[in-house]
Order: C-alpha cells, then structure tokens, then sequence
C-alpha cells in the first residue's frame, strides 16, 4: 500500500508543476499542464523506467538519494518532502547529513535569475540543480549520475570543466574546495554518502589525497574565470559563490559586465543553449 502511495503522490505532484517553472520548454501538445514522466526524470536524474516503475507501484524501496532528488524536482515543501520520506518508507535527513533540500526562497531566487547562469551546490558540493543558461554555459548536466554530479569529483578525478585556470589559480581553487569538503565532513560527520566521496578522493587522486592530509585550508572567493565554450569559444565572467544561511547551500552565479563582447557571448550561448533544449 505505501508503495503505491508513493507512486500516486509523486504522479499527483508530477502534475502541478508546470514545466516552464523548471526551465523547460511548453511547446508541443500536452494531455496534462504539469511535467512529463521523461521531463522528471530528467530533473531528478534518474530514468524514466524507473519513474514509470514508481508510479505504476512496481518499485519498491527507493534510496534516499533518489526520493531527495524527486522531492527537489517536484519542488515539494519541507512538509511534503518528510511525507515522501515517510511513504518511501524512509526517515527524513536530520541535521548529521548534508542538507539537499532546496528553499522556497532559493527557488524563488532561481526564477527570478532565469537569464543568468546559475547552479545549486549541497554542502560536498554536489550539484543540486541548474538553470538552463548554465547548462549551456558549462554542458548540460542532466545525464549525469553519482559521483559525477560532484564538483570536487569531477575536478580531481573526473573529466574537468569548461573553466580554465592558471597554475596559480588552479591551486587556490584546489585548496579552497578540499578545505570546504574537510570542513563538511567535520559538520556531518554522519552522512556516509559524504565518507564514501572522500574516500574514493583520496583513492583515485594523488593531488587531492596530498592537499587533504597537508590540512589545506582556503577559502571560496569571488573570481575571474574564462570558460572555454565549443561554439563561441573564450568568455570571461565574473564568478561569485553565495552561502544560504541555515541551508548550506552553495549558489555559483555568472554575470558579464553589460556592453562587453563577454556580455554578447553569453548571450549568444544561451540562446544556444535553449535552441539545442528546444530541439
């Protein structure tokens, strides 16, 4: 019965979200005003298959990453998301694991920010959620899975960014994210999720194994960065990283200065960004 609950409310829920609040496009006939079953799973990352299987009452036991992960498509309320938990048959994330959940006010924030670049990170700095002109700023994160949501993972043991670095910026880059993902696991020293990233760190890069058991310290500070973008090659943009209080959140925004080539740039790979969307 709280299998097929869960699938009923994630379909219920599924259906008052109106796709153009989550970034994507309305064009096209629609049975329904809310999101596709291929359209949420897009979101939350995981398959359609599998939300197909949620709904229909023929998945059982889903983990609590991928309820947190639908919650956060479905842009469920703190007391919708614990009533998803609890019909996963689930307990809520206290306070000892890292907060996934994303506010009202964020959300609020991300809409209003719609033409600008910008992407949610938890506190390990998981990527949350990302607005379209980010996506097309920096690819389009919706296939990835694991670890390869992380930025810290995608940096010292994965495929990179677009960002490009000199040696001296590399560096500072490298000791301040190793020193905020020390500082984490010392905040939610339960959260195994958050162990596990750690450990496979330490294993599969000798860089960030020597910055972790250096003690690294450093700081996330407001930078110039250059994104080597495929199709309208170098932009230069100014890169600030805000803190939610109370949250944990990390919110990495995008802007050019108005007038400049870098302004005109952007704006042209995030026209891009939504044609290829669209397509």
């Amino acid at each position: 019965m709280a299998t097929a609950e869960f699938g009923r409310a994630v379909r219920r829920w599924r259906d008052r979200v109106p796709p153009e609040s989550a970034g994507l496009p309305v064009g096209g006939q629609r049975r329904a005003p809310g999101l596709r079953r291929e359209e949420l799973a897009m979101l939350a990352g995981i398959s359609v298959d599998y939300v197909t299987r949620l709904e229909q009452g023929r998945a059982s036991h889903p983990s609590a990453q991928v309820v947190e992960a639908l919650a956060r498509a479905l842009r469920l309320s703190g007391d919708e998301r614990a009533h998803l938990f609890r019909l996963a048959g689930l307990a809520t994330p206290g306070p000892d694991t890292v907060p996934a959940h994303i506010t009202p006010s964020v959300r609020h924030m991300l809409d209003r920010l719609a033409g600008t670049p910008v992407a949610v990170y938890d506190a390990s700095w998981t990527l949350l959620v990302a607005n379209p002109p980010y996506a097309a700023l920096m690819g389009d994160p919706s296939g990835w899975r694991g670890n390869e949501r992380n930025g810290v993972w995608r940096h010292f043991a994965g495929p990179g960014s677009r960002a490009r670095y000199t040696p001296e910026a590399r560096g500072r880059f490298e000791a301040a994210v190793v020193a905020d993902l020390r500082a984490a696991a010392a905040r939610y020293p339960a959260d195994r999720r958050l162990r596990r990233l750690v450990a496979e760190l330490r294993a599969s890069s000798e860089r960030f194994a020597e910055l972790w058991e250096s003690g690294a310290v450093g700081r996330q500070e407001a930078a110039r960065k250059t994104i080597d973008h495929p199709q309208v090659g170098p932009v230069s943009l100014d890169c600030d990283v805000l803190t939610v209080a109370g949250s944990d959140l990390r919110i990495m925004i995008y802007t050019a200065e108005p007038g400049t080539e870098d302004a005109e740039r952007l704006a042209l790979l995030t026209v891009l960004g939504t044609q290829t969307l669209v397509g």
